[in-house]
């Protein structure tokens, strides 16, 4: 059993389970009813979003030293207890079951997932 963090949209792993989208807005021009069947997510999450201004600067982040700043605030913002406990649930959960996290971006290195994979791992999660 452990979570996955995927690339939102991509074909999903076998044995995948449930995919979570942890994105602002939904995919565009994407009917409610496809989400799943076009392997967007099954579950929508966006409390593990980060904000808007974040996500501005996460896409404007050109170096490495604006990538940590975006990363330190991203971390900062879920740290409050709502997105706190949701991290501290899904950690517990990937001892039980199998199910993945995920964004749109092509890029994980340059995403708020790989934040979310260090964050997931310090809260004990197993991931595969």
């Amino acid at each position: 059993m452990a979570v996955r963090i995927v690339r939102l949209g991509s074909a999903r792993a076998r044995g995948e389970g449930t995919r979570i989208g942890t994105v602002r807005h939904p995919p565009r021009g994407v009917p409610k009813d496809q989400h799943a069947a076009q392997d967007w997510y099954d579950v929508w999450l966006p409390d593990l979003a980060p904000s808007a201004a974040l996500v501005k600067s996460a896409r404007a982040a050109d170096s490495p030293r604006a990538w940590a700043a975006f990363a330190k605030r991203y971390r900062a913002e879920v740290a409050a207890p709502a997105p706190a406990r949701l991290l501290r649930l899904l950690a517990a959960l990937s001892h039980g079951a199998d199910f993945s996290v995920g964004c749109y971006c092509a890029e994980e290195a340059r995403c708020h997932r790989s934040v979310l994979r260090a964050l997931l791992a310090e809260h004990g999660a197993e991931i595969a």
